[in-house]
């Protein structure tokens, strides 16, 4: 047996030498080595990344088919390029997520509302339809998903035959396969909630910091273990673009505050990669093309409100997707803090999507701002079909035909609106004319003039043969729904003098930015008025230029107008029409239409020159 060893200051005597050769080899030998050894063990280990591939839109309006005229068309550097409708929009997406192990497809509002015959003779079922084969994952709302109100935008997001129209094909309707996002329009005080029929634990997310928003506000995707947040809004400005009655019980409020809000929920919940996408945008420079790319570091590559918005929402957001102008950008506008952050936007009618590359770290599990790539591509009619929207359009279209392919008029020549809203416009003005024939009559309203606001008037009135192959300047019952496509009642009512040129200051707005918004009115023949642009807002009128019939209106005088429903509510900011008195509610604005086409074919559109701008 071997004698124990001997123990030196609690170590064996072999242990304690094996511990000195040890540390005699560990001992670099030079202090070169000692330099390189100390730096190899404070080096940070390379931080793994997680690839996600972003594809976004906005603005679609229900566009089944390629959308006509200036809004089928996209301004590249080589000139103008046909794009849009759902069969490309949908190849495009398919084609941009070859190859891609994470991606999400979403959208910033207006999918639906004011849309083609197609789509809204059928509540626009048929755009959800084909949102779903497009293989959206998930979307703000915009204005125009409340253009019917908050009880069928939650009939377009959990299913149910309409309840007054019923079905309107064999397969019923079950409701968009993706999630809307409301994260800043909320329930009112005291208003009793109602849980929709084919709602499954609606109100779960009331407790949200953002209150009890009519749908969530925000969504969690996990991608390769990494959670993805996004919120979802409207314009705060919501009310004055929709009718009053459908939203009367919900509040829209500050984009900015319910951003954060909804940030903060996200970030308790573990979330770090967070996306807002909001129905609100900006403005790019006049001849700026579908890819514009700000390129500055900064804002001063677009105005509009979503500048100081950008500006001020929470830093912990990455990524900001746009869209309600229906202007095509990529922007970085730092964050409060600084630091890089992309906003981006699409064009309108299926024309361009955005493709977004970000970078997930797996360590912090956020977004590496500095490695975010955004481009906005072009979906153009070159391209493949997608063939099961080829099947959807087609049902439809059969199922719309014997209503929008049915003759109503001629033009002799292209009619157009003002597409920028700040001019005016031909077939504004002939929709006021339509409007005051058809309520001029004693029994009818009575009326002497009649306005129109430029958002009603969606597209223009073409002379070339159309879809349905009607023939050169014939007017399809189709062409005009898409015109006039809200179905607003109009209303004849009492206002002054006065009133009315408070209703034309009211043209005029000032936004935060401090840029001025203006949307010229149609007005009927025989109503004329002159503006200076260089005058302060609220003072753009020359009172004494504002004449009927050449005799220049009395301020005390009582007059009686025709205006739609919308605007007879206040729509728009035409907050002075609310004080209308003698009120007389007349035909669907659309029907108007149509008579007075029929009635006066071949229709000239009117020269728009009823209105004076000065200086």
């Amino acid at each position: 047996m071997k004698p124990l060893i001997k123990r030196r200051g609690g170590l064996t005597a072999a242990v304690a030498a094996s511990t000195v050769a040890a540390a005699l080899f560990a001992l670099p030998s030079s202090p070169a080595q000692a330099s390189d050894a100390a730096a190899a063990k404070s080096k940070p280990k390379a931080d793994k990344t997680v690839d996600l591939q972003i594809l976004s839109f906005n603005d679609y309006h229900g566009n089944l088919e390629p959308p006509t005229g200036t809004d089928g068309t996209v301004t590249t550097k080589a000139g103008s390029v046909l794009a849009g409708g759902a069969e490309y929009l949908t190849n495009e997406l398919r084609t941009l997520r070859k190859g891609q192990k994470n991606t999400l497809t979403v959208a910033a509002g207006d999918l639906i509302g004011a849309s083609p015959s197609m789509s809204g003779l059928f509540k626009d079922e048929p755009s959800i339809e084909t949102l779903n084969n497009m293989g959206v994952d998930v979307s703000s709302v915009g204005n125009h998903e409340f253009d019917e109100g908050v009880t069928e935008l939650l009939r377009m997001q959990y299913g149910g035959c309409h309840p007054t129209e019923g079905c309107f094909d064999d397969d019923g309707y079950s409701g968009a396969d993706f999630q809307y996002l409301a994260a800043n329009v909320e329930y009112k005080d005291g208003v009793k909630v109602t849980k929709p029929k084919k709602a499954k634990n609606y109100g779960k997310w009331f407790k949200a910091r953002t209150g009890r928003t009519v749908l969530p506000p925000t969504s969690i995707k996990k991608v390769d273990g990494i959670k993805v947040g996004f919120i979802g809004m409207t314009l705060e400005g919501t009310t004055e673009l929709v009718a009053p009655a459908g939203v009367k019980d919900v509040q829209f409020n500050d984009e900015v505050v319910s951003a954060n809000l909804a940030a903060k929920d996200l970030r308790k919940k573990g979330v770090e990669a967070i996306v807002v996408l909001l129905h609100e945008g900006g403005i790019p420079p006049t001849g700026a093309t579908y890819d514009y790319d700000c390129n500055s570091g900064s804002a001063a590559g677009i105005s509009g409100p979503i500048v100081n918005i950008a500006k001020t929402l929470d830093s912990s957001i990455d990524l900001v997707v746009t869209g309600h102008t229906h202007n095509s950008y990529n922007c970085n506008i730092p964050d409060p803090k600084g630091n890089p952050r992309l906003v981006t936007s699409d064009l309108s009618y299926g024309r361009t999507v955005t493709e977004t590359d970000l970078k997930l770290s797996k360590k912090t599990k956020d977004v590496i701002r500095t490695q975010v790539t955004s481009k906005n591509v072009l979906v153009d009619r070159d391209q493949t079909k997608a063939a099961d929207q080829t099947k959807v359009i087609a049902k439809w279209k059969a199922l719309a035909a014997p209503i929008s392919n049915k003759v109503i008029g001629e033009i002799t020549a292209d009619i157009k609106r003002s597409v920028s809203r700040d001019g005016e416009s031909s077939l504004g003005d002939l929709i006021a004319d339509a409007q005051l024939s058809a309520t001029k009559a004693a029994g009818d309203g009575g009326s002497q003039v009649a306005f129109m606001n430029p958002g009603g008037v969606r597209t223009d009135l073409t002379y070339a043969n159309g879809p349905a192959n009607e023939g050169d300047g014939k007017v399809t019952y189709g062409e005009s729904f898409t015109v006039q496509p809200f179905g607003n009642l109009l209303v004849s009512m009492d206002v002054t003098g006065a009133q009315i040129d408070t209703m034309l200051e009211q043209q005029w707005t000032t936004q935060t930015d401090g840029s001025i918004k203006f949307l010229h009115m149609g007005v009927s023949d025989g109503f004329t008025y002159s503006y200076s642009k260089s005058a302060a807002v609220g003072s753009k009128v020359n009172a004494s230029s504002i004449k009927l019939n050449g005799t220049v209106i009395n301020p005390t005088s009582t007059y009686r107008i025709t205006v739609n429903s919308f605007l007879a509510d206040g729509g728009d900011g035409f907050l002075v029409l609310k004080d209308g008195t003698n009120r007389i509610g007349g035909g669907v604005d659309l029907d108007a239409f149509n008579a007075y086409l029929t009635a006066n074919s071949p229709v000239t559109g009117p020269t728009p020159n009823r209105v004076t701008a000065l200086d």
